[in-house]
């Protein structure tokens, strides 16, 4: 993406994908006049009130209700605008499940919705503000864009890719406090393609989000200490995902590990496994993120820690997956 963003060492905490989600906003708010903002009376939290102090008149609060926000949004892009919407990803997903539904995907409406707060990154707010489902609803959802930045960089480049793009979109990003993937935005971000963070021919991880930086770490630690050659794929698009990357890591590596800050049912780990199964090739797959319970309560890191899904939890899968040997033919009706 050339001319895109880059900062200094010292502006480094800054990064996060909130903050740089609200500073891509405010871009494109000076790019074009046709963008607008609403929120739902969490204009802060969102970090959307970057835009609302530049463009007050071209910012709106509907107040606590979340229906009315995706109405609104709806309507103002049959009118010709092109709305941003944030909210709570929890919020954005299931209390107005029906609206991003009817009133944006149905009508095939020109919406983006920036969902904050994603998979357990406000921890301690507790099961009701953990959005572990979202991507099961959302991916099923036709005619929706679903995009999950691994960090702040490729939040600015989703914001802008999305506004390029018509249709409605749904791009989930975390509370805050996240690891820094790349140097800069130019790494060659485009919607529907996986993005190879680390080189490997052993075994694959698949990650999204917040895992992907962990997925490296741990890759790099594997490769240094047991000399395990470990492909991390940033599977940034969930919709459409990138099938070609998928099945050339099944043939490559016939290893795969899916990571995701999500329930294990219906996110990241069923649609690649959706894809393996339909190409009819036999790989050995596991799946690690919410093993379909409600998460704990406490910090980010620690329940990531406790889930499985940090640097630590992916070293000991792939060391697990790593056990089941293959015949070194080609006969993919008899490897395992």
């Amino acid at each position: 993406m050339a001319g895109g963003m880059t900062y200094t060492a010292i502006e480094s905490t800054q990064l996060s994908t909130s903050e740089i989600y609200g500073q891509a906003l405010v871009e494109l708010g000076r790019e074009h006049n046709d963008v607008v903002a609403l929120t739902a009376d969490l204009a802060k939290s969102t970090k959307i009130g970057d835009f609302m102090k530049e463009f007050p008149d071209r910012f709106f609060n509907v107040g606590i209700a979340e229906q009315d926000l995706f109405g609104v949004a709806a309507g103002m892009a049959r009118a010709g605008l092109v709305p941003f919407l944030s909210t709570f990803s929890q919020f954005a997903s299931f209390r107005a499940a029906d609206q991003l539904h009817t009133d944006l995907c149905y009508q095939n409406v020109n919406a983006k919705v920036i969902a904050t707060h994603s998979g357990t990154s406000f921890g301690q707010a507790g099961s009701t503000h953990h959005a572990i489902c979202d991507l099961a609803v959302t991916r099923s959802i036709p005619n929706l864009t679903v995009i999950v930045p691994a960090d702040g960089y490729e939040t600015y480049n989703a914001v802008k890719a999305a506004y390029a793009t018509p249709g409605p979109f749904y791009i989930r990003i975390n509370r805050g406090f996240d690891r820094v993937l790349y140097e800069n935005s130019d790494y060659g971000f485009e919607i529907g393609k996986a993005v190879t963070v680390h080189e490997g021919t052993d075994i694959t991880v698949i990650a999204c989000g917040s895992c992907v930086f962990q997925a490296v770490q741990a890759a790099d630690f594997l490769e240094k200490a047991e000399g395990l050659k470990v492909r991390v794929l940033n599977m940034h698009t969930i919709k459409p995902l990138d099938k070609e990357a998928i099945l050339k890591a099944v043939m490559d590596t016939r290893r795969i590990i899916t990571v995701e800050d999500h329930n294990v049912l219906g996110g990241l780990g069923s649609a690649v496994a959706e894809v393996v199964v339909e190409s009819g090739k036999g790989c050995a797959f596991k799946k690690l993120g919410v093993q379909d319970q409600f998460a704990p309560i406490g910090l980010h890191e620690d329940i990531m820690s406790v889930l499985g899904i940090d640097a630590n939890g992916i070293i000991e899968a792939v060391r697990e997956v790593m056990k089941k040997d293959f015949e070194e033919d080609d006969n993919w009706d008899d490897e395992m």
